[in-house]
């Protein structure tokens, strides 16, 4: 197993991604934007891009997408092909793109809004911590790339102040690792249980 900065080689790569993160979403039933091959080959030429592949085999996937001029990044479309989940290798992955993140844009403050609770594991580990949308990036071509997820609505309800999204944040300025260190995974399924009660409830009615 190898996990590289990707680059224009590894374009032939961008449609079984795009493949593999919609089926996800739909197997998962959460909210998860979907992507074009065309938006991930360009990551991908430019650098911004992780891939894992076993021995010429598509195993997974992060990029870097930057916000607000540069002032934020965010590591998204994280994704491992079903082949190869359960052993690790989305956290790998997630170092491996967050280490790159940090050396490309070292002033940048990272962010992440997931509603999976492993990813919000992940982030926590690295150093992030839960924040509100409020200090997340104001750029409105960020958000309105969440029209695609199926939680749409709820975010436009809430006048984009939550969503069943957490939002985190690692500002290089902070030393977060300390604060999040005692985070568990406990914690994020009651904020997520929460979520859900409080907006799926809604749409019932």
């Amino acid at each position: 197993m190898e996990i590289v900065i990707a680059n224009k080689s590894h374009t032939v790569y961008a449609d079984i991604i795009c493949k593999t993160i919609e089926d996800a979403a739909q197997v998962r039933g959460t909210g998860i934007a979907k992507r074009k091959p065309e938006y991930v080959a360009t990551k991908m030429e430019n650098g911004n891009a992780v891939i894992a592949l076993d021995n010429g085999k598509f195993a997974g996937f992060c990029y870097i997408e930057q916000w607000g001029h540069g002032k934020f990044v965010a590591n998204s479309g994280l994704i491992v092909h079903p082949d190869y989940r359960n052993i690790g290798l989305a956290k790998s992955i997630k170092q491996v793109i967050f280490k790159h993140s940090r050396t490309k844009f070292p002033d940048a403050k990272v962010f992440s809004i997931t509603t999976g609770l492993a990813v919000m594991k992940l982030n926590s580990d690295l150093g992030y911590k839960p924040v509100t949308f409020s200090e997340l990036t104001d750029d409105q071509s960020f958000w309105d790339g969440c029209q695609t997820c199926r939680n749409y609505d709820v975010l436009t309800r809430t006048e984009r102040k939550m969503c069943l999204c957490t939002g985190m944040l690692f500002d290089p300025k902070n030393n977060n690792k300390e604060a999040s260190k005692e985070v568990k995974e406990s914690v994020f399924q009651k904020l997520k249980n929460i979520k859900q009660n409080l907006f799926l409830k809604k749409d019932k009615k």
